[in-house]
Protein backbone atom coordinates (compact mmCIF):
# COMPACT_ATOMS: atom_id res chain seq x y z
CA UNK A 1 0.00 0.00 0.00
CA UNK A 2 3.07 2.49 0.70
CA UNK A 3 4.09 2.18 -2.80
CA UNK A 4 0.85 3.01 -4.47
CA UNK A 5 0.79 5.75 -1.69
CA UNK A 6 4.21 7.13 -3.12
CA UNK A 7 2.91 6.99 -6.57
CA UNK A 8 -0.27 8.98 -5.76
CA UNK A 9 1.72 11.50 -4.15
CA UNK A 10 3.98 11.21 -6.87
CA UNK A 11 1.91 12.70 -9.33
CA UNK A 12 0.07 15.36 -7.06
CA UNK A 13 3.52 16.90 -6.43
CA UNK A 14 4.55 16.84 -9.81
CA UNK A 15 0.85 18.07 -10.75
CA UNK A 16 0.92 20.88 -8.47
CA UNK A 17 4.67 22.25 -8.01
CA UNK A 18 4.46 24.66 -10.80
CA UNK A 19 1.16 26.27 -10.06
CA UNK A 20 0.41 29.32 -7.92
CA UNK A 21 -1.63 26.62 -5.51
CA UNK A 22 1.12 25.04 -3.21
CA UNK A 23 2.32 21.45 -3.98
CA UNK A 24 3.57 21.12 -0.38
CA UNK A 25 -0.09 21.72 0.70
CA UNK A 26 -1.50 19.21 -1.71
CA UNK A 27 1.12 16.79 -1.01
CA UNK A 28 0.22 16.98 2.98
CA UNK A 29 -3.57 17.29 2.53
CA UNK A 30 -3.78 14.18 0.00
CA UNK A 31 -1.72 12.54 2.46
CA UNK A 32 -4.70 12.69 5.17
CA UNK A 33 -6.90 11.33 2.84
CA UNK A 34 -4.58 7.94 1.47
CA UNK A 35 -4.92 4.78 3.60
CA UNK A 36 -2.07 5.53 5.88
CA UNK A 37 -4.09 9.09 6.79
CA UNK A 38 -0.27 10.94 7.65
CA UNK A 39 1.40 13.53 7.06
CA UNK A 40 4.19 12.29 4.06
CA UNK A 41 6.54 14.58 6.43
CA UNK A 42 8.69 17.23 5.22
CA UNK A 43 11.50 14.77 4.12
CA UNK A 44 9.35 13.11 1.89
CA UNK A 45 8.51 16.60 0.29
CA UNK A 46 11.39 18.39 -0.21
CA UNK A 47 13.04 15.10 -1.80
CA UNK A 48 10.47 14.86 -4.37
CA UNK A 49 10.49 18.48 -5.49
CA UNK A 50 13.74 17.10 -7.09
CA UNK A 51 11.98 15.71 -9.06
CA UNK A 52 9.97 18.48 -10.27
CA UNK A 53 12.87 20.94 -10.26
CA UNK A 54 14.89 18.41 -12.72
CA UNK A 55 12.01 18.95 -15.01
CA UNK A 56 12.42 23.02 -14.98
CA UNK A 57 16.55 21.77 -15.92
CA UNK A 58 15.41 20.00 -18.88
CA UNK A 59 12.81 22.13 -19.95
CA UNK A 60 15.32 25.51 -19.53
CA UNK A 61 18.38 23.89 -20.32
CA UNK A 62 19.47 25.73 -23.04
CA UNK A 63 18.96 29.29 -20.92
CA UNK A 64 20.45 27.78 -18.46
CA UNK A 65 23.54 26.82 -20.11
CA UNK A 66 24.02 30.40 -21.26
CA UNK A 67 23.49 31.85 -18.01
CA UNK A 68 26.28 29.60 -16.29
CA UNK A 69 28.50 30.33 -19.07
CA UNK A 70 28.10 33.90 -19.11
CA UNK A 71 28.37 34.11 -15.73
CA UNK A 72 31.49 32.01 -15.17
CA UNK A 73 33.47 33.95 -17.70
CA UNK A 74 32.17 37.12 -15.86
CA UNK A 75 34.23 36.37 -12.86
CA UNK A 76 37.24 36.36 -14.82
CA UNK A 77 36.69 39.12 -16.82
CA UNK A 78 35.64 37.56 -20.61
CA UNK A 79 32.10 39.03 -20.37
CA UNK A 80 31.48 42.44 -18.37
CA UNK A 81 29.11 42.06 -16.04
CA UNK A 82 26.48 44.25 -17.21
CA UNK A 83 26.03 40.95 -19.80
CA UNK A 84 21.90 40.00 -19.36
CA UNK A 85 22.93 36.02 -18.79
CA UNK A 86 26.17 37.26 -16.40
CA UNK A 87 23.38 39.65 -14.22
CA UNK A 88 20.95 36.58 -14.47
CA UNK A 89 23.36 34.71 -12.86
CA UNK A 90 23.91 37.14 -10.01
CA UNK A 91 20.11 37.54 -9.66
CA UNK A 92 19.40 34.12 -9.03
CA UNK A 93 22.08 33.56 -6.06
CA UNK A 94 20.89 37.23 -4.65
CA UNK A 95 17.20 35.81 -5.07
CA UNK A 96 18.59 32.34 -2.92
CA UNK A 97 19.61 33.37 -0.09
CA UNK A 98 16.53 34.78 1.69
CA UNK A 99 15.29 30.85 1.44
CA UNK A 100 18.55 29.90 2.29
CA UNK A 101 18.92 31.36 5.50
CA UNK A 102 15.87 31.04 6.60
CA UNK A 103 15.21 27.39 5.70
CA UNK A 104 18.17 26.81 7.86
CA UNK A 105 17.37 28.74 10.95
CA UNK A 106 13.89 27.83 10.57
CA UNK A 107 13.68 24.28 10.04
CA UNK A 108 12.72 22.60 13.12
CA UNK A 109 9.32 24.64 12.43
CA UNK A 110 9.34 23.66 8.78
CA UNK A 111 9.40 20.40 10.09
CA UNK A 112 6.70 20.41 12.68
CA UNK A 113 4.74 23.74 13.44
CA UNK A 114 4.63 25.13 9.98
CA UNK A 115 2.76 22.13 8.97
CA UNK A 116 -0.45 22.73 10.91
CA UNK A 117 -3.67 22.64 8.48
CA UNK A 118 -5.07 25.19 10.20
CA UNK A 119 -1.99 27.28 9.43
CA UNK A 120 -1.84 25.72 5.65
CA UNK A 121 -5.69 26.50 5.39
CA UNK A 122 -4.96 29.95 6.30
CA UNK A 123 -2.07 30.64 4.10
CA UNK A 124 -3.95 29.04 1.06
CA UNK A 125 -6.36 32.06 1.02
CA UNK A 126 -4.70 34.82 2.59
CA UNK A 127 -2.02 34.45 -0.23
CA UNK A 128 -4.70 33.65 -2.92
CA UNK A 129 -6.02 36.98 -1.75
CA UNK A 130 -2.75 38.55 -2.35
CA UNK A 131 -1.90 36.62 -5.81
CA UNK A 132 -5.45 38.28 -7.12
CA UNK A 133 -4.69 41.61 -6.18
CA UNK A 134 -1.21 41.33 -7.62
CA UNK A 135 -2.69 39.93 -11.10
CA UNK A 136 -5.61 42.76 -11.19
CA UNK A 137 -3.61 46.00 -10.08
CA UNK A 138 0.54 44.83 -11.18
CA UNK A 139 1.25 47.19 -13.59
CA UNK A 140 2.79 44.01 -15.70
CA UNK A 141 4.87 46.26 -17.89
CA UNK A 142 8.90 44.96 -16.91
CA UNK A 143 10.50 42.21 -18.70
CA UNK A 144 13.17 40.23 -16.97
CA UNK A 145 16.20 42.43 -18.58
CA UNK A 146 14.88 45.48 -16.62
CA UNK A 147 15.33 42.70 -13.91
CA UNK A 148 17.13 44.88 -10.73
CA UNK A 149 18.86 43.78 -7.83
CA UNK A 150 17.05 45.09 -5.30
CA UNK A 151 14.02 43.76 -7.08
CA UNK A 152 16.06 39.99 -7.21
CA UNK A 153 16.01 40.44 -3.34
CA UNK A 154 12.81 41.15 -3.23
CA UNK A 155 11.33 38.01 -5.18
CA UNK A 156 13.90 36.26 -2.96
CA UNK A 157 11.73 37.11 -0.19
CA UNK A 158 8.84 36.35 -1.22
CA UNK A 159 9.70 33.32 -2.37
CA UNK A 160 10.96 32.61 1.31
CA UNK A 161 7.66 32.87 2.30
CA UNK A 162 7.01 29.19 0.66
CA UNK A 163 8.57 27.93 3.57
CA UNK A 164 5.28 27.60 5.13
CA UNK A 165 2.90 25.03 3.45
CA UNK A 166 0.25 26.58 1.75
CA UNK A 167 1.61 29.78 0.38
CA UNK A 168 3.38 28.33 -2.39
CA UNK A 169 6.64 28.77 -3.81
CA UNK A 170 5.91 29.65 -7.71
CA UNK A 171 2.52 31.42 -6.27
CA UNK A 172 4.51 33.94 -3.95
CA UNK A 173 7.39 34.35 -6.27
CA UNK A 174 5.18 35.19 -8.98
CA UNK A 175 2.54 37.57 -6.77
CA UNK A 176 6.10 39.20 -6.03
CA UNK A 177 7.27 40.00 -9.38
CA UNK A 178 3.51 40.82 -10.42
CA UNK A 179 3.70 43.44 -7.50
CA UNK A 180 6.86 45.01 -8.54
CA UNK A 181 5.20 45.61 -11.65
CA UNK A 182 6.70 42.84 -13.83
CA UNK A 183 4.36 40.58 -17.01
CA UNK A 184 2.47 37.49 -16.07
CA UNK A 185 5.08 35.21 -18.11
CA UNK A 186 8.25 37.54 -16.99
CA UNK A 187 7.67 36.87 -13.21
CA UNK A 188 7.08 33.10 -14.08
CA UNK A 189 9.72 32.67 -15.84
CA UNK A 190 12.08 33.51 -13.31
CA UNK A 191 10.30 31.83 -10.35
CA UNK A 192 11.11 29.33 -11.83
CA UNK A 193 14.60 29.87 -12.49
CA UNK A 194 14.82 31.20 -9.08
CA UNK A 195 13.57 28.28 -7.35
CA UNK A 196 16.12 25.59 -8.76
CA UNK A 197 19.03 26.59 -6.43
CA UNK A 198 16.86 26.78 -3.13
CA UNK A 199 14.90 23.20 -3.93
CA UNK A 200 17.92 21.72 -5.25
CA UNK A 201 19.82 22.14 -2.33
CA UNK A 202 16.68 21.51 -0.05
CA UNK A 203 15.98 18.04 -1.53
CA UNK A 204 19.88 17.09 -1.14
CA UNK A 205 20.55 18.08 2.56
CA UNK A 206 16.95 15.98 3.33
CA UNK A 207 18.24 13.16 0.51
CA UNK A 208 21.60 12.89 2.77
CA UNK A 209 20.13 13.48 5.95
CA UNK A 210 17.46 10.77 5.52
CA UNK A 211 20.30 7.94 4.39
CA UNK A 212 22.26 9.21 7.38
CA UNK A 213 19.19 9.15 9.87
CA UNK A 214 16.53 6.99 8.52
CA UNK A 215 14.34 7.36 11.12
CA UNK A 216 13.91 10.82 9.99
CA UNK A 217 12.35 10.03 6.79
CA UNK A 218 8.58 10.00 7.70
CA UNK A 219 6.12 6.74 6.78
CA UNK A 220 7.73 6.15 3.01
CA UNK A 221 10.95 4.49 2.84
CA UNK A 222 13.62 6.28 0.64
CA UNK A 223 13.13 3.56 -2.39
CA UNK A 224 9.24 4.55 -2.26
CA UNK A 225 10.31 8.23 -2.11
CA UNK A 226 12.65 8.02 -5.20
CA UNK A 227 10.01 6.51 -6.87
CA UNK A 228 7.33 9.31 -6.16
CA UNK A 229 10.24 11.74 -7.07
CA UNK A 230 10.73 9.85 -10.77
CA UNK A 231 6.70 10.31 -11.17
CA UNK A 232 7.04 13.55 -10.22
CA UNK A 233 9.83 14.56 -12.40
CA UNK A 234 7.50 13.02 -15.51
CA UNK A 235 4.13 15.04 -14.73
CA UNK A 236 6.26 18.56 -13.86
CA UNK A 237 8.01 18.43 -17.21
CA UNK A 238 4.12 18.41 -18.54
CA UNK A 239 3.13 21.03 -16.48
CA UNK A 240 6.01 23.58 -16.77
CA UNK A 241 4.86 23.56 -20.90
CA UNK A 242 1.62 23.85 -20.14
CA UNK A 243 1.77 26.74 -17.80
CA UNK A 244 4.04 28.93 -19.58
CA UNK A 245 1.24 28.60 -22.68
CA UNK A 246 -1.17 29.42 -20.32
CA UNK A 247 -0.28 32.25 -18.31
CA UNK A 248 0.02 33.93 -22.21
CA UNK A 249 -3.13 34.57 -22.74
CA UNK A 250 -5.08 33.81 -19.41
CA UNK A 251 -4.85 35.33 -15.21
CA UNK A 252 -4.34 33.76 -12.53
CA UNK A 253 -7.83 34.10 -11.48
CA UNK A 254 -9.40 30.26 -11.67
CA UNK A 255 -6.09 29.29 -9.25
CA UNK A 256 -6.76 32.26 -7.12
CA UNK A 257 -10.67 30.76 -6.47
CA UNK A 258 -9.33 26.90 -6.28
CA UNK A 259 -7.03 28.14 -3.33
CA UNK A 260 -9.93 30.18 -1.51
CA UNK A 261 -12.37 27.09 -2.31
CA UNK A 262 -9.52 24.33 -1.19
CA UNK A 263 -8.83 26.17 1.97
CA UNK A 264 -12.07 26.81 3.32
CA UNK A 265 -12.80 22.87 2.30
CA UNK A 266 -10.09 22.34 4.88
CA UNK A 267 -11.45 24.44 7.74
CA UNK A 268 -14.65 23.03 7.07
CA UNK A 269 -12.77 19.22 7.55
CA UNK A 270 -10.96 20.56 10.57
CA UNK A 271 -13.61 21.69 12.25
CA UNK A 272 -16.20 18.52 12.29
CA UNK A 273 -12.87 16.28 12.56
CA UNK A 274 -12.52 14.89 9.62
CA UNK A 275 -9.28 15.32 9.32
CA UNK A 276 -6.56 16.47 12.30
CA UNK A 277 -4.22 19.22 11.75
CA UNK A 278 -1.09 17.64 13.34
Amino acid sequence: MNWIEAIILGLVQGLTEFLPISSSAHVRIVGEFLPGAQDPGAAFTAITQLGTEAAVVLYFWKDIVRIITQWSKSLVGKVDRSDPDARMGWLIIIGSLPIAILGLLLEDFIDTTFRSLWITATMLIVFGLFLAWADTYGRQQRELNQLTYKHGITYGLFQALALIPGVSRSGGTITGGLLLGYTREAATRYAFLLAIPAVVASGFYKLAKSLAEPSTNGPYSLAETLVATGIAFVVGYAIVAWLLRYISTHNYRVFVWYRIGLGLAIFVMLGFGIIQPV
